[in-house]
């Protein structure tokens, strides 16, 4: 091979990894300046973080307050907020670079695919994440602070004694505000199961029928899945075995839905044949000379 064509050949790849440079470098300038202002405004986004164990405490007529066990926790809490929220704003950024980077080698057929997906990812994160914050931590919250004993009772003009010790919630800072935020990143994620499962069927990696006999297999998952990611009570856990479940029901919908789209598309094509022993439409396609790609 002459030098002239090698330079021909490496010339594409020199450009994709040039591409690949610039949108890096955008999103993590990107990513850098989000984390910047959060680290400004940290202790109002803290402040509403702590509203669920805020109201929870004076559900119980106790003050809402945390403690800073270590001299420098304080500063780790500021910058983990920072770390977090810099991600949340940046995320629209980083997934339009991830976009730009990969849309040029998409068809147009794919791109019109493919874009529903990206806009559908940080609309479910963000819902799981608000149920997560509205629904789940005040659940858990509850749940933690009924294990409280009351010891001494104050009255005026002292205490009435109690032979019962008294067990009150102390609560470290960066400890409740990486329960928090472990809350809403494992509902965030699995809000994303729809948009996953959806967009493998659409690529004809899975399907409907599959997801269906794999149900026993997809409870044990979630089961495990649960202990893992969330507290050891009870009641968080089957709240997050009850919704993944309920979103694992309605993906097998939505891939129903996909297939049943691609099985009219080929029909009008005269790409489909029912007495095809093969029942995958992607291979029906393919064994007529179509292009295979979804």
């Amino acid at each position: 091979m002459k030098t002239e064509e090698i330079d021909d050949s490496s010339a594409p790849l020199i450009e994709h990894l040039a591409e690949l440079r610039t949108r890096l470098i955008y999103s993590v300038s990107g990513f850098i300046t989000a984390m910047v202002a959060c680290f400004l405004v940290w202790q109002p986004i803290f402040n509403f973080l702590t509203r669920p164990i805020c109201s929870a405490l004076a559900s119980r007529g106790q003050d809402c307050g945390l403690y800073l066990i270590k001299l420098q926790e304080g500063f780790f809490v500021a910058i983990q907020i920072s770390l977090v929220g810099g991600l949340a704003l940046a995320f629209p950024l980083i997934a339009y670079q991830m976009w730009r980077f990969v849309a040029p080698g998409l068809y147009r057929s794919e791109k019109r695919a493919f874009l529903p997906f990206l806009i559908a990812s940080p609309f479910m994160f963000f819902l799981g994440a608000s149920f997560a914050y509205y629904v789940v931590t005040p659940l858990a919250f509850d749940f933690f602070l009924g294990f409280q004993q009351v010891g001494a009772i104050p009255v005026e003009g002292g205490e009435v004694m109690s032979q019962t010790a008294g067990v009150t919630f102390h609560g470290s800072v960066q400890e409740y505000l990486s329960l928090t935020i472990k809350f809403v990143l494992a509902f965030g994620l699995c809000f994303q199961l729809p948009v996953l499962l959806t967009l493998m069927g659409k690529a004809g990696l899975v399907s409907a029928a599959g997801l269906g006999s794999m149900r026993k297999y997809a409870v044990v998952a979630i089961l495990v899945l649960a202990a893992l990611v969330t507290p050891p009570d009870v009641i968080t856990q089957i709240i997050l075995f009850v919704v993944v479940y309920g979103l694992y029901e309605i993906s097998i919908l939505l891939v129903r839905r996909v297939e049943k789209k691609r099985e009219k598309e080929l029909r009008e094509q005269g790409l489909w044949f029912e007495d095809d022993p093969d029942d995958d439409p992607l291979m029906k396609e393919f064994d007529q000379g179509g292009d295979a790609r979804p």
